[in-house]
């Protein structure tokens, strides 16, 4: 028996894979690697405070295993099966969606009412939604000019629903990286630059009409323009994710050494996440992570390109937007250049929506680079033994009348 079957990571028919999708599941795994190791330095102090040290990375390590589970099936599965049910999965993760606005129902931590409990568990549907949010937009906007106004219509009222749902929860950074990728897939596909250029402003004025009502999101835009103005108050978590950032210093103080994280450094091992790393590895670090990303969307974007249906095409681009876009806003968070938000960094920051829905677009987009790099192999009729052996070879004309034979029989 090889015991490596047993493992979540070990796949026999990887041998038989494309170049870009080897390469894409390895990086899937070292960057799963490196997540880990950076929250477990990240999550220790707070986890102390718990009674065990390891209390985040064992559940992480959990959520890992069932989303490894969800990975392997997605990566094996014919992507035509998953556009075809993805409608269904996208119904089941609005309805709960709309759960999380029930009084009673719905978990609020820190404001904000984004959670649900199945049971003990709680979970985010707003993370559970983006694998089926980019696999039915993929499919809706692939078929857009053969879709009548009623189609589109139905389908562009769900996909409202849905951001207008995650924005009152409230998560306006969640809100604003779904209604992107929808316009990113959107734009990919082939729309009208008009319903694009309205759908842009129309979502430009619904954040600042978001930002305007409430009051919280007011004082982290304000904050964030200077920090320094409320190092106490509003402006503290920024001002200590600056620190933490700047005192890595060009090589970082060492795996385990961040200083910020002893309870300075508020939500460090997941939306601050970035802010330990870049202290721990420093400079190098952070151009390194930067690297692995850009290594990452390349490979993405050649997926795409590659791709012969224009709807492989959509979900790598989606994949692309999200695993990329959503790394970068939460760097963007970290070091300043954009006010606090609450997006975690996929596969680094503690969370098992998080990990299970970054999981599953790791694997739809190995599944696009599998299905379009597959190469069909044409064998040639075996030439018989004896005239080999006489050092004779068969005619061209042999060789097309057994070519056209195999074919007659396949």
């Amino acid at each position: 028996m090889d015991l490596r079957r047993l493992s979540l990571f070990f796949d026999p028919s990887v041998k038989d894979w494309g170049f870009e999708a080897r390469l894409l599941r390895w990086l899937t795994f070292f960057w799963i690697s490196i997540g880990l190791i950076v929250l477990f330095s990240a999550s220790y102090p707070e986890a102390t405070l718990k009674g065990d040290g390891l209390y985040y990375i064992k559940r992480q390590l959990i959520w890992l295993g069932l989303g490894l589970v969800g990975f392997n099936l997605i990566v094996s599965t014919p992507l035509r099966v998953m556009l075809r049910l993805a409608r269904w999965g996208l119904l089941v993760v609005l309805g709960l969606l709309c759960l999380t606005l029930v009084p009673g129902l719905g978990q609020e931590i820190n404001g904000a009412t984004r959670w649900i409990a199945i049971g003990p568990v709680p979970i985010q549907p707003s993370e559970l939604m983006k694998p089926f949010l980019i696999l039915q937009s993929a499919w809706f906007f692939a078929r857009w000019d053969r879709l009548d106004w009623s189609v589109r219509f139905t389908w562009l009222g769900i996909f409202a629903l849905i951001l207008a749902t995650i924005l009152l929860q409230p998560n306006l950074s969640t809100t604003a990286l779904c209604g992107m990728t929808l316009w990113l897939i959107a734009l990919a596909a082939g729309l009208p630059f008009s319903y694009l250029g309205g759908t842009a402003l129309g979502g430009v004025l619904l954040a600042t009409i978001s930002i305007g009502l409430r009051e919280y999101q007011r004082k982290r835009v304000l904050s964030f323009l200077n920090p320094w103005a409320d190092a106490s108050g509003d402006g503290y978590q920024l001002v200590q994710s600056l620190l933490a950032v700047g005192s890595g210093g060009v090589s970082g103080t060492g795996l385990g050494l961040s200083q910020q994280k002893l309870f300075y450094l508020p939500i460090q091992y997941s939306d601050f996440i970035f802010a330990v790393y870049a202290e721990e590895f420093g400079l190098i670090g952070g151009l390194f992570l930067l690297l692995m990303l850009g290594t990452y969307a390349t490979v993405a974007l050649q997926v795409a390109i590659k791709a012969r249906q224009i709807e492989y095409q959509l979900v790598a681009i989606g994949v692309m937007a999200v695993m990329v876009g959503q790394s970068l806003l939460n760097i963007a968070v970290a070091t300043g250049a954009m006010p606090t938000t609450g997006l975690p960094f996929p596969l680094f920051s503690y969370g098992g929506s998080s990990m299970i829905a970054s999981l599953a677009l790791s694997g739809l987009l190995i599944r696009v680079a599998r299905e379009e790099n597959t190469a069909q192999i044409l064998t040639l009729p075996r030439v018989p033994q004896p005239e080999v052996e006489n050092g004779l070879r068969p005619s061209l004309g042999r060789l097309r009348r057994g070519n056209r034979s195999n074919h007659h029989r396949d």
